[in-house]
């Protein structure tokens, strides 16, 4: 047995060559002409294997606008546009793979059926909330246990068929429907998850307590609105400040997941960002006290930043430049509020997306 070629699609490509495997850039959030060539590369050489043929995939977060190769007569611009419309509105990121999964050649089992005879094995990182295998990168080897309507219903909740190009409801009539659960084909693939959120969140659990704090997983099924969810972490981390309750000092209560942020305003943030603004009221005044969100793959939305860091001083610190953390706010605008006060988490891309994690100190 021997590698004979593949195929490395990345958003931040590897300097160094790799040797049999061709390397390939493609676009995050929004796939790009790249994500376009990527797709169209590997359905065509997949095309060629055989009963014997062996596929091995590594499949992370991210992977449903990295590789794509959407079903005629949809466009990569009218994907771009579908993909822009739904993150605007806030829609969940299992509301966005069901409709990426009938619209793309790739997605929803696509790469196992055109893979097919060939056997497949998957090693999947999870970024999605209970790791259901058909959501992470739009389960391009999974089972799709959702039909077209319900990709439809998606569309109608948020009000957005009148918004959309046309194509999108036209390719969503015509394109065949993906393969469901007692598919034969799944009979030749193997999905394996190898790393989530749950297991960031419960290492980050025991590195805390080596550090000398009590530490305690609040949860790894974090959603929601941003803004919300922030004032609901900021509150649990005031009562742990005022009552020592779930944990007394000094204490690390870690909770994970993935929110979503409606955009109403022309800032610039993510929904880490957006989640930690949203903390800065409720925790003014409190002494020795800490919340740092982060997403783990380095990036929190269009932005250079994984996310921020809010104190008992931040919004005191902020009102002295002549900033307003509740103006921010209104304006979707946490990033130039946070790189004001030098608090925003920049560790650059990790090269791993495992979903998003929040910290919450009592010192």
């Amino acid at each position: 047995d021997r590698l004979h070629g593949g195929w490395v699609v990345a958003k931040h490509p590897p300097a160094q060559t790799l040797e049999p495997l061709e390397i390939l850039p493609g676009g995050h959030p929004l796939p790009d002409e790249g994500s376009l060539r990527a797709g169209g590369r590997v359905l065509a050489a997949l095309n060629d294997l055989g009963e014997r043929d062996l596929l091995v995939c590594l499949i992370s977060g991210g992977g449903s606008a990295l590789l794509t190769a959407p079903h005629p007569p949809l466009s990569l611009s009218d994907l771009q546009a579908l993909t822009e419309a739904l993150l605007t509105v806030g829609a969940t990121i299992t509301e966005i793979n069901v409709l990426r999964r009938h619209l793309d050649r790739v997605k929803g089992g696509g790469l196992a059926r055109a893979a097919f005879p060939a056997r497949t094995v998957s090693l999947i990182l999870s970024d999605v909330v209970g790791d259901p295998l058909e959501a992470i990168a739009s389960g391009p080897t999974a089972p799709d246990p959702s039909t077209r309507d319900e990709a439809l219903a998606v569309l109608e909740r948020y009000r957005l068929r009148e918004r959309l190009p046309a194509s999108v409801l036209a390719t969503l009539e015509g394109a065949p429907e993906t393969p469901k659960p007692e598919d034969p084909l799944f009979d030749r693939v193997q999905n394996l998850l190898i790393g989530s959120n749950a297991l960031a969140a419960r290492a980050a659990r025991t590195q805390a307590q080596e550090e000398g704090f009590r530490a305690s997983l609040l949860t790894t099924r974090l959603q929601g609105e941003a803004s919300v969810v922030g004032g609901v972490l900021a509150a649990i981390l005031r009562q742990m400040a005022e009552s020592g309750e779930p944990l007394p000092r000094p204490a690390c209560l870690i909770a994970g997941g993935e929110t979503t942020v409606t955009v109403r305003g022309d800032g610039l943030g993510g929904r880490n960002q957006e989640l930690a603004l949203a903390a800065v009221s409720v925790l003014d005044g409190l002494r020795d006290v800490m919340l740092i969100t982060l997403a783990t793959d380095g990036e929190d939305g269009p932005t250079d930043a994984a996310g921020a860091v809010v104190t008992g001083e931040t919004r005191a610190r902020a009102a002295a430049l002549g900033l307003d953390a509740d103006d921010h706010l209104r304006r979707n605008d946490a990033y130039h509020f946070f790189a004001a006060l030098d608090d925003l988490l920049k560790p650059g891309p990790t090269g791993t997306n495992v979903n998003d994690l929040s910290f919450l100190f009592t010192f």
